[in-house]
Parts: structure tokens; sequence; C-alpha cells
């Protein structure tokens, strides 16, 4: 096995699929879809389903199916995810250094919030937004290998990326780059949680916990759902030798924009995420 790619909806694996042609089917019980799709090149594909319960559960079953020797395999982690209008635009692929869960915190409703907070969340154990959590949980964040991803930003930095006449339009509604401009492979950060989440305050929310969480090295610019709980499988596989976590790259690509542009409400900038042409 020399290659693994982990994805977590159907239509964020077609392209591997397809464009790898993983055509032999592997059946592993315990995986979202029963199937890992793989290739005489010893590439496969691998679907989890989304949300952090069906991506761990998913990778462990993986891990210790028994179907792969994954000990020199190298992992991919590839979806969609929205994008920080400050950091890409839409069609935009990220890989990410950091990875950070920004679920694992406390919530009070915005209406409710003391005077003066940016957002009803904090840490767990802080006492505002700005302060680090005292409560560890141990998989609050992940950074990837340092050499991996500067090889993976270097292979990649000239591929040419799909764009069309719906992405093109609704970026126009952006005033400043890069967000207005055509979709680039970029090097930022992702955070992760189970719940989607939109709009201004949210956005800079993800900002400043990611910033929070590591020790201001981390530029947040994608959110994901699913990456945190898919990386624990892993870390706890790679405690038993199962994989090398020295060997895990996390990629996304942004389907929309987690800020409106200026007049567009947070609501119609995340219900009618649809609009914005991203996900083909």
């Amino acid at each position: 096995m020399r290659v693994m790619v982990v994805n977590m909806d159907i239509l964020e694996a077609v392209p591997f699929t397809s464009g790898l042609a993983l055509t032999k089917e592997i059946a592993i019980k315990g995986l979202s879809s029963s199937y890992a799709h793989c290739n005489a090149d010893g590439v496969c594909e691998t679907l989890t389903g989304m949300g952090y319960a069906n991506a761990a559960s998913s990778v462990s079953a993986l891990l210790h199916s028994g179907a792969f020797d994954l000990t020199h395999a190298y992992f991919i982690i590839a979806g969609i995810a929205g994008v920080d209008p400050m950091q890409g635009t839409i069609g935009s692929a990220a890989w990410a250094r950091y990875v950070v869960d920004l679920g694992l915190a406390n919530e009070i409703d915005a209406r409710e919030m003391p005077s003066g907070w940016p957002y009803g969340y904090f840490g767990l154990g802080a006492s505002s937004p700005s302060g680090a959590p005292s409560t560890a949980v141990g998989t609050e964040v992940y950074q990837l290998n340092e050499n991996l991803l500067q090889q993976a930003c270097a292979l990649s930095k000239g591929a040419k990326l799909t764009d069309d006449s719906q992405a093109k339009a609704f970026r126009a509604n952006y005033t400043s780059a890069p967000a207005n401009r055509p979709p680039s492979v970029i090097q930022c950060d992702c955070t992760s949680a189970d719940t989607w989440f939109g709009g201004t305050a949210l956005t800079q929310r993800a900002r400043d916990w990611t910033k929070l969480m590591t020790g201001g090295k981390g530029v947040f610019c994608m959110s994901a759902q699913e990456d945190n709980a898919t990386l624990t499988a892993l870390h706890r596989g790679a405690a038993t030798g199962k994989v090398d976590m020295n060997r895990v790259a996390v990629l996304r690509s942004a389907s929309d924009f987690t800020e409106p542009y200026a007049g567009q409400s947070d609501s119609d900038s995340l219900v009618n995420y649809l609009s914005q042409g991203g996900l083909g």
C-alpha cells in the first residue's frame, strides 16, 4: 500500500476514484461505504461518512481490518470546506500545517453573553473568549509533518484548478483579493467541528481560536467537519505501529465562503451556500 486517500462524502471521492482509476473494490467491515477502492499502483480511497462519529469509527475500522499493510502508507485527507475570504476563494485548495478542533468549547448564547464579547464561545476552563483553555482533552490541535507539507506545496503550486462561471460571478461580489481572484493552491490551516458555521462573527472566532491554539502560528482558512476526529484515529493507530503520522497530509478545497460579502446576510451566506458555485 502506497497511498490511502480519505474522503468523507461521495462527491469528494469521485475525482479520486475516476481520475486515478480506483476500480478494484475491497470489502471492509465497519466502513461507511463498506468498500475501499484501489488501483494496481497501490493507491486506494476510503469513505468515512460525514461528521466526527463517522470519521473516527470508519478510520478505526480501516486500521484494524487487516485488509492493508498501512505502516508505510501516505494518507491524504481530502475534502471540501468553507474558506475564509481573507485567505482564499471558491475552488482554492489548501494544504494544512495545523488542524484545530473548533468544537471543544464552552458556549453562551450570543443574546445572553457578557457585554463586549465578540461571540459566545470560549475555551474549556477559560473565563472569556480571549483566554486559553485550562482543560486539555488531547485532540485539540494536530501539527502535520513540515517536510511533507513543503513537498506537497511545491509539487502542487502550479496545478491548474477548476473554475466556472457561477463561481466567477459569485466571487465578484467581494471587493478585495484573494476572495475575488481565481482559485489557487495555498497553505493555511483547518478547523474541525460537527457544526457547520458561517457569518462574520464566527469566522472571526475561527481566526482567533486558530491563533490562540497554535501559539499565534496558525492561520485559519478552511472550515471542515471531520479532520480532528480522523487524525485522532490515525494517531491512536500510530501508537500501535499501524501507521506513520509523518506521512499524513490534509488537503481541503473551498466549496463556499465562511463570511458573507458586504450587504449579504450571514444566514443567506450559510443557507444558500450551493449558489456560490463551489461544490462542483
